[in-house]
């Protein structure tokens, strides 16, 4: 859109409402307003390029010169623009002077003669600079519409580094000239181009450090954070680490934001302290404030990811060890187990959800396959197949759903693959041959009944971690149970496993598949195991480290601070309410007590905040969840129980209301629905953030200090 006018020293056309007229195509008449506009660069310009690429205002003509109704304005055939500012350009070299010329004005009309080269100076140099901002503002404009709306900025042709043919980004800069943006014309009449590749990437560069600056500052104004990450990214051939930060607001609001990307490089104590040293020195954020960190990483990488906890806890002791609220512990507990079989599950659960997603048909051939099953038991064909119209392969029992459909999946991927009817193309039918050969595999299937009976002791608990703030009070309450009964498993593993092995061997010969060894596993050990029988194989290799991962990973996970952090949710009046007789432990308080303002008035403010919900009359309603309790106007009398009710909110265990749980779901919208060579690290930040408020101005500051010399732009 035109937001230029023509003539000098007008700024209309930037703050005001007025009009824009293009030039007239009518040569003589073109003459005349340039003649008028008093713009010597417009001269030697054409009718046609006068009229395509520039305008001038409303407010330079005479009224009788316009015709205005309700729905349009117009100039008249033979309007010329007549009306001027007394400080603008002059009209044929005459301007009128004011009446008002003072004794001090001539007086210091002396004095000009001596600063004369200083203003001619300043008058070369400063248009200059203003001409250079306003074609950055162009530029930035556009990175910022497109990365708003996830639109690529490059297009199919633009592999070639010195030009954006055929791009988004080109087209809208040349829709923007044809429009009348002189800064842009300007240059591209200088360079015939508008802008580069290299400078498009410095301009995407400036774009995401600037929004990560914006980020990190409303985090630092809010206090305490923490850090959480998620399943490795791949872009540009690259693997990335996603980073989100979460913290609460002035308001009061629980807040998750996606702050970038880290590269996943390097190995053991290196790759430690390369990502805390981007974290701290590249990006500025303080992790003195970091209270907890959670994060959620395959087997294959698991390590890397514990290093870094390890080193993240030894230099800042209150990041607190987590669990990350939007996975389910069971699937976290089980995407930290190294084991091929575990592995093996994992990575053909991920096709099964991405193949039933693609057709609503293969959905129902699967929904077919399980009333074959399941013909003499309709209510149970019912609930299972209402479950696998879900997400069922992320649910806390996935592993038990699995093992339930199992036979009719099987029977289900073979239809698809014999395509008898022709009905389905060759990508769907050679994914289901893919999957058909992970189920028929008896590793998976032991692997499988391992991790379903195993986990089945944490999913209650991991279920609860999810629900309502009563509900994750209760979980903390009930680890000590849980972590006693993974250690009975253990201790008794030999009798476990049989029962075990022998659901796996009767599932396998029900699906008739042959019981053996990992192929894997014979190849590496080929002269070793001969003699192993397969029962004894799989104690060894899967249920004895699966039920002693399971152990290590909840007492770390759930140490004794995360515990009582999370018995801090007491304090809520639902949990407050049917626990009227005792009062909230204090103890638990305590571990935010380097957090909470005054200290000395501790335990009459909590005996008080317990008074005031545990004597509400019969029918009141109470806050129910942690989310609505911030929100209360009275919360602000209580100070150290605001600090605690804040300090609760950043933990990455417990789950967000649905109004605050946006980071995430815009960065799986992204990474779902954005093309991989169209993936970009710089502009995905752009894109899960654009309700952060963008100033042009800024933006542009922060290139040309990044970027001094900036040859395009000079």
């Amino acid at each position: 859109m035109q937001n230029h006018c023509a003539v000098p020293n007008c700024a209309s056309g930037k703050s005001g409402p007025q009009p824009l007229f293009r030039f007239p195509q009518d040569p003589e008449r073109s003459k005349k307003w340039v003649e008028k506009c008093q713009r010597p660069e417009l001269i030697d310009k054409s009718p046609d390029q006068l009229y395509r690429y520039y305008r001038v205002c409303g407010k330079h003509f005479e009224t009788a010169s316009v015709d205005s109704d309700a729905q349009s304005t117009v100039l008249k055939d033979d309007a010329v623009p007549t009306v001027f500012d007394v400080t603008g350009q002059p009209q044929n070299g005459q301007v009128k002077r004011s009446k008002e010329t003072t004794k001090e004005n001539e007086t210091s009309s002396k004095g000009r003669k001596k600063i004369k080269k200083t203003v001619k100076e300043d008058v070369k140099t400063l248009p200059q600079e203003e001409e250079d901002k306003e074609y950055l503002k162009s530029l930035f404009e556009v990175v910022v519409l497109l990365g708003e709306q996830n639109i690529p900025l490059t297009g199919p042709g633009d592999n070639k580094q010195d030009s954006l043919v055929s791009s988004n980004f080109q087209s809208l800069l040349e829709y923007r000239m044809n429009c009348g943006d002189e800064a842009l014309k300007k240059r591209y009449d200088m360079n015939q181009v508008c802008c580069s590749s290299a400078q498009l990437n410095q301009l995407i560069e400036v774009c995401e450090r600037y929004i990560r600056s914006k980020l990190l500052e409303e985090v630092k104004q809010n206090g305490c954070f923490s850090l959480l990450t998620d399943d490795l990214v791949k872009i540009s051939g690259e693997w990335y680490l996603p980073v989100f930060l979460r913290y609460v607001d002035q308001s009061n609001y629980q807040q998750e934001r996606f702050v970038g990307f880290l590269s996943f490089e390097g190995d053991g104590a290196d790759f430690a302290e390369k990502m805390l040293s981007e974290m701290t020195e590249k990006w500025g954020l303080d992790m003195e404030q970091c209270r907890g960190q959670a994060h959620s990483c395959s087997g294959t990488h698991f390590s890397k990811m514990k290093t870094f906890a390890a080193k993240l806890m030894e230099r800042y002791p209150m990041a607190v060890l987590m669990l990350r609220s939007t996975h389910a512990l069971n699937l976290s507990l089980a995407n930290g187990m190294a084991l091929s079989g575990v592995q093996l599950v994992l990575s053909t659960f991920k096709k099964i959800e991405s193949f039933f997603s693609q057709s609503p048909l293969l959905q129902l051939e699967l929904e077919h396959a399980i009333s074959i099953f399941y013909a003499d038991r309709e209510e149970k064909a019912k609930e299972l197949k209402e479950i696998c119209g879900t997400s069922w392969t992320r649910r806390q029992d996935a592993f038990e759903v699995a093992v339930e459909i199992l036979e009719a999946l099987l029977l289900c991927v073979d239809s698809v693959h014999d395509n008898e009817d022709m009905r389905w193309n060759d990508q769907v039918t050679h994914t289901a041959l893919e999957i058909s050969k992970a189920l028929a595999d008896f590793e998976f299937v032991m692997a499988l009944v391992v991790l379903k009976n195993a986990l089945t002791l944490t999913q209650a608990f991991g279920k609860n971690l999810q629900g309502t703030g009563a509900d994750a009070h209760f979980a903390a309450a009930s680890s000590k149970a849980v972590l006693h009964s993974l250690k009975e498993v253990s201790d008794n593993i030999d009798v476990y496993h049989e029962f075990w092995n022998d659901e796996a061997v009767n599932l396998a010969a029900a699906m008739e598949i042959p019981v053996k060894i990992p192929r894997s596993f014979l190849r590496k050990y080929q002269s070793e195991c001969r003699a192993i029988r397969p029962e004894i194989h799989y104690k060894d290799h899967l249920s004895v480290p699966v039920v002693q991962h399971i152990i290590n990973e909840v007492n770390e996970l759930f140490c004794e601070d995360h515990l009582k952090a999370l018995r801090c949710l007491s304090l809520l009046p639902a949990v407050i309410e049917p626990h009227k007789s005792t009062e909230p432990e204090e103890e638990s308080v305590q571990v935010f007590k380097n957090d909470i303002p005054n200290a000395g008035t501790l335990s009459a403010e909590l005996h008080c905040w317990w008074v005031k919900w545990s004597k509400r009359g019969k029918g009141e309603s109470l806050p129910s969840s942690l989310h609505e309790t911030l929100q209360l106007a009275d919360v602000k009398f209580f100070p150290n129980m605001l600090a605690v009710l804040r300090r609760i909110g950043i933990l990455p265990t417990l789950a967000l209301e649905d109004s605050c749980d946006v980071a995430y779901k815009r960065f799986q919208m992204y990474m779902e629905n954005t093309p991989d060579k169209f993936k970009s690290k710089s502009l995905a930040l752009l894109n899960m953030n654009a309700d952060v408020g963008y100033d042009l101005d800024s933006m542009v500051e922060l290139y040309m200090k990044t970027y001094p010399d900036r040859e395009d732009v000079s």
